[in-house]
């Protein structure tokens, strides 16, 4: 039995609490923003400034970006279109091509389009969005930049049944896509262990592989070569008025990606910050 006074004690601890807890942020309807972050706990956040690059510094991924943009436009424009899977080396436009598509189509069509970013932990929540979403008129792009399965993780059975299976099936107005480093969402050591350690090693290894197979569109993505590199670099410049006619440009930038040990649209970027902060010049 607990006394009065526990009980008391109690009671103010409680109020306490509730005091100093923050007041539940009210989820943000589909009409509030064009893009979106899914949170399980809390629901839609709206991202009044999406973080991108515009469309036109993107460099050395034209293919790519020409097939990304005619699918999102088919699905936008109410057409049939696939999930997307953008697999490739680090850094090199792969997310920021998601999100610049995204904004050329808004800009062609505004309001069109809502883009919800869905973290890799939050995947097993998936079903509950598209529930919401199911029940919405507005054309919906999920994002999941950086998917990737390891281990034991079963998350990646729910997002399969989520893309092309289940009894419900994905909503016509509901579109997924996602990057990463694998083309297969998972590590090859991971697949070969299931390979020689089942009983039937086809049906393992097809069980995992299978998840690709669910993104109708595959972009692959690769390091780029140095004129390519130095045209991002050109072209970042001229954008943001960093063109010092005193700065060798190419030759800095050279030395830059030397000890990056890589040229990608990352590290062009990374060598842009360090040369605006050295001009003392913002990026607007």
């Amino acid at each position: 039995m607990i006394d009065q006074e526990t009980k008391d004690l109690l009671g103010r601890i409680a109020g306490a609490l509730e005091r100093l807890a923050p007041e539940p942020t009210p989820e943000a309807s589909l009409d509030d923003a064009d893009a979106f972050v899914w949170h399980s706990a809390g629901g839609l956040e709206a991202v009044p400034n999406v973080n991108r690059v515009d469309i036109g510094l993107l460099q050395g991924i034209d293919r790519q970006q020409d097939m990304l943009i005619d699918n999102t436009r088919r699905f936008t424009d109410g057409y049939p279109a696939n999930n997307a899977l953008l697999w490739g080396a680090r850094g090199t436009g792969k997310s920021s091509l998601v999100k610049a598509t995204h904004a050329k189509i808004n800009a062609e069509t505004p309001g069109a389009l809502a883009l919800i970013e869905i973290h890799r932990e939050d995947i097993p929540s998936l079903p509950v969005l598209l529930s919401k979403l199911r029940k919405q008129e507005r054309r919906c792009l999920i994002f999941c930049d950086d998917l990737s399965f390891d281990g034991q993780d079963d998350a990646y059975k729910s997002l399969k049944a989520v893309l092309d299976g289940g009894v419900e099936g994905r909503p016509d107005n509901v579109l997924f896509y996602a990057t990463s480093n694998r083309r297969h969402l998972m590590p090859r050591d991971m697949i070969e262990n299931e390979r020689s350690s089942a009983i039937s090693p086809s049906e393992a290894t097809e069980e995992k592989v299978s998840l690709s197979d669910r993104f109708g569109l595959w972009l692959g993505f690769h390091n780029v070569d140095q004129p390519t590199y130095f045209k991002i670099i050109e072209g970042y410049a001229k954008h943001y008025g960093l063109d010092d006619p005193s700065i060798d440009l190419r030759k800095e930038a050279n030395e830059w990606s030397v000890t990056r040990g890589a040229r990608s649209g990352r590290v062009a970027w990374q060598f842009i910050q360090d040369l605006a902060g050295r001009l003392g010049k913002r990026l607007n």
